[in-house]
């Protein structure tokens, strides 16, 4: 550290004329730091598969999505790492068959921050709903995210790559008000029909989406906290789901609240 911070402070001091770094304050504060973490520094993988051996619940959380993921997804438009659920195990150091059950989360329609393909992307005033009801702007730079209808090709091709056991659906009271929802059930390009995501992102950024149209809804979903409590049609529309990915809808969210959540059925393990 202290000849990175010789270096630094060059930098610091000709260029942005800001006074230089202190070693000696910096090096005391992360050393008490450091005895604050010591006592918890351990070999994780380890401690991690005493755990699952012994029978308790271990919960793993992935981040980023599926076509984000380094190998599988919509190159070059992807993360730098692995995001499906099988990078559990290099990750976190556990074996394949510890991984008892794997639960996809997709919102009940798609969105993306940033370039790269996005068949469904609805360009008009129901995208336009979608962003605004939906609060579908980035967390740390405000900048919009890119909205559209849900995309049954792109879930499906998720679950087989991470052998979802189930499936938790978000934002569905985002959908509430509009009069026709429209589900991507395929892809078709130059003759080709498709029902998982192609190979190579140029395919992708040509195909034309396969539409299935469902009815809407007008009831505020927010307050309801039971399947049945839902309105006839977000009920087929969960349902219709299920079954173009083949994965069945565990639970639901209708708010951002914590309590705004319907559970299907009552245990994931």
């Amino acid at each position: 550290m202290e000849r990175n911070l010789e270096e630094k402070n060059i930098y610091l001091g000709t260029q942005l004329k800001e006074q230089p770094l202190e070693y000696q304050h910096i090096f005391d504060h992360y050393r008490r730091l450091r005895d604050r973490l010591a006592p918890h520094v351990t070999n994780t993988s380890r401690y991690i598969h005493d755990a699952i051996e012994a029978g308790q619940k271990v919960l793993f959380e992935g981040a980023q999505g599926t076509m984000l993921d380094v190998d599988h997804g919509t190159y070059p438009f992807v993360t730098s790492s692995n995001t499906i659920a099988g990078a559990v195990c290099t990750g976190a150091g556990i074996a394949p068959q510890q991984l008892r059950n794997v639960i996809g989360i997709s919102k009940a329609y798609t969105t993306r921050v940033g370039s790269g393909p996005f068949p469904t992307e609805e360009h008009g005033a129901d995208g336009e709903k979608l962003r605004r009801d939906g609060g579908e702007f980035g967390t740390v730079t405000g900048r919009p995210r890119r909205c559209g209808w849900f995309d049954a090709v792109v879930v499906r091709t998720a679950a087989r790559l991470s052998g979802l056991n189930a499936m938790a659906l978000t934002k569905i009271d985002v959908l509430s008000g509009l009069p026709t929802l429209r589900v991507c059930t395929g892809y078709r390009y130059r003759g080709q029909e498709y029902d998982e995501v192609p190979a190579g992102a140029h395919i992708l950024e040509q195909v034309t989406p396969i539409y299935e149209e469902l009815p809407g809804w007008t009831e505020p979903l927010t307050a309801m906290r039971s399947l049945d409590a839902l309105p006839r049609n977000a009920r087929q529309y969960v349902e219709r789901l299920e079954d173009l990915v083949n994965v069945p809808v565990k639970m639901i969210s209708v708010g951002a609240g914590r309590e705004e959540t319907i559970l299907i059925r009552p245990t994931f393990f």
